[in-house]
């Protein structure tokens, strides 16, 4: 009979997030153009020092180039000074800002304990916006690339039991994060499914699990089970997925009985219905900048995050679908429209933080921590 070893599991979960939580501080694909717990957990998001900022900016290398799957590229980066890199939890992401301008996400899927080098993998996109391409034109071993992070929207909680879907490229968040489940001695299996068997990337690593993970390409299975991977409700599991939207879509639609808080997902492009657009009888909104000292009109064809950037006011931003939460911003006083595809119901409800490249003001002003 299984048996969890509930303070192991506590233990490497919560040094994972103790560690992230001393740093000031999904995405692998580019945007589309077009219970009953026995162990005490952390909150179910993660905290605001981990969500907000970066907790290394600066110039890495790469050490090695590999091409794991077809199409996909695994790159390790390493600091140039050699010091150590920020900690880490399984689910955290880093912005790579390429030489053309653009900034793309990539989670980190390699050992959480090492310090000295990250990994990530990149998925050429032909119908993208040019990074993923760049990248798999022009980076090679000693190429010198920006990157800023990281953060993490999607962090690992503790559980008994643990069932992880992975759809293509969404393979990377969750490699790490088998690994932590692994270490605690928690009950795991993951879903891994893609195209073809020869684009499923990390393969071989995932062999060393056995029969915790079943691979299963469409092209020979047809689309995956979920139904008879993810069973019944189950009030001491926590279901992780990432990958295409229809899969997650997909999963969402048989987890909807399933306790609140029991599925986590991450996104590579905004969900159906939350795509950004001007709503019939939009109109202008009054943004305060506190800390710029400046209040601005935003008109109903303008995102926020565009306004703020022409008034001068430094801003990170990326994907502008709201998914990344590069711009994410805290809310100092205004009502909320939210529209992005990020922020759990308990986040939205609070509040205290917006997208500010998608969401707007249910009324007619709002004041930003800018």
């Amino acid at each position: 009979m299984w048996r969890i070893d509930a303070q192991r599991l506590h233990a490497v979960v919560e040094a994972l997030w103790n560690e992230d939580h001393q740093v000031r501080v999904h995405l692998d694909q580019e945007p589309n153009p077009a219970r009953e717990p026995t162990v005490t957990s952390p909150p179910t998001t993660a905290p605001a020092s981990s969500r907000h900022g970066a907790a290394y900016e600066g110039t890495v290398t790469v050490l090695s180039r590999r091409t794991v799957a077809d199409g996909v590229l695994s790159l390790e980066l390493a600091p140039g000074s050699g010091e150590p890199l920020p900690p880490w939890q399984p689910g955290a992401h880093i912005d790579v800002v390429l030489p053309t301008g653009v900034t793309r996400q990539y989670s980190l899927c390699g050992p959480a304990e090492l310090r000295d080098r990250w990994r990530v993998a990149v998925l050429r996109e032909p119908d993208g916006r040019g990074g993923s391409r760049w990248i798999h034109d022009n980076v090679r071993e000693g190429t010198r690339l920006r990157v800023r992070g990281p953060r993490n929207h999607f962090p690992l909680r503790p559980a008994r039991r643990y069932l992880f879907v992975g759809g293509g490229i969404g393979i990377t968040p969750l490699l790490p994060m088998t690994a932590a489940a692994e270490a605690a001695g928690a009950e795991w299996s993951l879903l891994y499914g893609g195209r073809t068997h020869a684009s499923m990337a990390f393969l071989p690593e995932l062999a060393g699990y056995g029969d915790r993970v079943t691979v299963r390409p469409q092209d020979r299975y047809g689309l995956l089970d979920l139904a008879g991977f993810l069973g019944e409700p189950d009030p001491s599991a926590l279901v992780y997925c990432c990958g295409p939207a229809g899969l997650i879509d997909a999963v969402e639609a048989h987890c909807a009985d399933w306790p609140p808080g029991s599925l986590n997902v991450e996104r590579f492009a905004a969900a159906a219905g939350e795509q950004p657009a001007v709503e019939e009888g939009e109109q202008p909104i009054e943004v305060e900048l506190r800390a710029s000292g400046m209040t601005l009109t935003v008109p109903p064809e303008q995102s926020v995050l565009r306004a703020v950037e022409e008034a001068g006011v430094p801003v990170l931003s990326s994907c502008e679908e709201g998914i990344c939460g590069s711009c994410e911003t805290a809310v100092v006083e205004g009502e909320v429209d939210h529209r992005d595809s990020l922020l759990t119901d308990e986040e939205r409800a609070a509040g205290d933080t917006m997208l500010i490249c998608v969401s707007r003001a249910r009324g007619a002003r709002l004041v930003l921590d800018l």
